[in-house]
């Protein structure tokens, strides 16, 4: 067999290769396309993803399981309309003021207390969620996988960036828990976010919902970027850009859909109604971490102050104050915080690296070991390794330490090189 003379041709070769072996047809549209991330592939990274990534965005909202279930209610109701009605499909409710709302291959998807409260009825979240669930249906996040193959390939594209807006663990996930959070911020091309409006409103429309509230849906989001708030332009508008265009695209739909279906505002109103009652404790909290980035510390702990005499069970409140009392040097005050935080949501990876570091600082090493394994089981960060070697270091038991520090040094910035220094002078070095 003659060598292909130049690259292009190999390049041809692999393409060619690619779309005998990965077309298929997509399940909601009926085009074909290139298929190189099977279903199966699709099932696992959405099960394996969800998770860490609901984690790495804030956490469950869980204090309100009444909402989680009207949630997931509205979702499964498209879902069952939807052109791949058997996927796995799980609703969640984020615990995050960033207005937001994304998907995960398989039908995993989540939205963000802070996009909630600004809706106005059902009708409108069953836009949000109608949406969600056709770049699900319709492989959206596989094929922007499949992009990131052919880049590698040197075809065409832009590479997909992680940026875990208002997150402090960002850069020290490691591993494949950072494969979600590059999904939900990369941004969709323009014909999958019409694409998810057309279907996304057909589905509102089976279910029996008003599609005009799409329609509602979209000039608030053109309104809002236009103000250019800063979160919603970091939170769902970084993935889903809004336009003029989307809104007028939106209205021809809708009128040949009809104006009937149900807007359910007053269902939807009471099942806001604790989420907007603690909204001046959430707002305390907002400016508390504004506060404490800016290293105005006692400003911070007489806004959190505020934040927990209103909402005394809320778990980010207390491990953002155990935050602030770490840095003020006040480590058992910090500790008697961390502890509350994880006993209201044990399974947060975060407020358990929080309470490890505070352990060590108090030498019981063994409780932060248990701490670090317990993150590093639902999000592998390098800060929880480089703890978790310190940890165990404390105890003597050097040559685990050795291990752990080893997968902290992989890591880039402060950390990497702060797990480096510690494999130095185990060696003697």
């Amino acid at each position: 067999m003659r060598r292909p003379k130049h690259p292009s041709a190999l390049l041809t070769l692999i393409l060619t290769a690619l779309l005998v072996a990965g077309c298929g047809v997509n399940p909601v549209t009926g085009e074909r396309e290139l298929r190189l991330v099977s279903e199966s592939n699709e099932l696992e990274i959405g099960q394996q993803q969800y998770q860490p990534t609901i984690q790495t965005q804030g956490g469950r909202y869980y204090r309100d399981e009444k909402l989680n279930n009207y949630v997931a209610e509205v979702g499964q109701s498209l879902a069952k309309v939807s052109d791949r009605p058997d996927l796995p499909y799980e609703f969640t409710v984020i615990n995050s003021g960033v207005p937001n709302a994304w998907a995960l291959p398989g039908g995993k998807i989540a939205i963000n207390r802070g996009l909630l409260t600004e809706l106005d009825n059902e009708a409108q979240l069953a836009a949000v969620m109608g949406h969600e669930i056709v770049h699900a249906a319709a492989r959206h996040s596989a094929q922007r996988m499949q992009r990131g193959t052919l880049i590698n390939l040197g075809v065409a594209g832009i590479g997909i960036g992680l940026g875990l807006s208002d997150n402090e663990y960002a850069g020290l996930i490691v591993g494949g828990a950072a494969l979600g959070s590059q999904l939900i911020m990369a941004k969709y091309s323009r014909s999958h976010e019409l694409e998810s409006d057309r279907y996304g409103m057909q589905y509102m429309a089976q279910a029996g919902y008003n599609p005009q509230a799409a329609v509602q849906l979209q000039q608030v989001f053109v309104r809002l970027s236009e103000n250019e708030q800063s979160n919603f332009v970091t939170g769902l508008f970084q993935s889903h850009p809004p336009s003029q265009e989307r809104v007028e695209a939106n209205r021809q739909i809708a009128e040949k859909l009809g104006r009937d279906g149900a807007l359910g505002e007053d269902r939807y109103q009471r099942m806001m109604a604790g989420i907007r009652e603690d909204t001046d404790a959430y707002e305390a909290y907002k400016q508390a971490r504004k506060a404490a980035s800016e290293g105005e510390s006692e400003k911070a702990l007489a806004l959190l102050e505020q934040a927990i005499e209103q909402v005394p069970n809320e778990a980010a409140f207390r491990n953002l104050r155990a935050d602030v009392r770490m840095e003020k040097g006040q480590t058992q005050a910090a500790l008697t915080d961390y502890n509350r935080a994880v006993e209201l949501y044990p399974e947060m990876f975060s407020y358990r690296i929080g309470r490890g570091l505070a352990y060590e600082e108090l030498e019981k090493f063994n409780a932060a070991e248990q701490d670090f394994k317990a993150s590093l089981e639902v999000v592998p960060t390098s800060i929880a390794y480089l703890g978790l070697g310190d940890a165990v270091s404390g105890q003597g038991r050097n040559t685990e330490a050795r291990q752990y520090y080893q997968k902290a040094a992989q890591g880039e910035g402060r950390i990497g090189k702060i797990a480096r220094q510690r494999l130095e002078s185990l060696s003697g070095g």
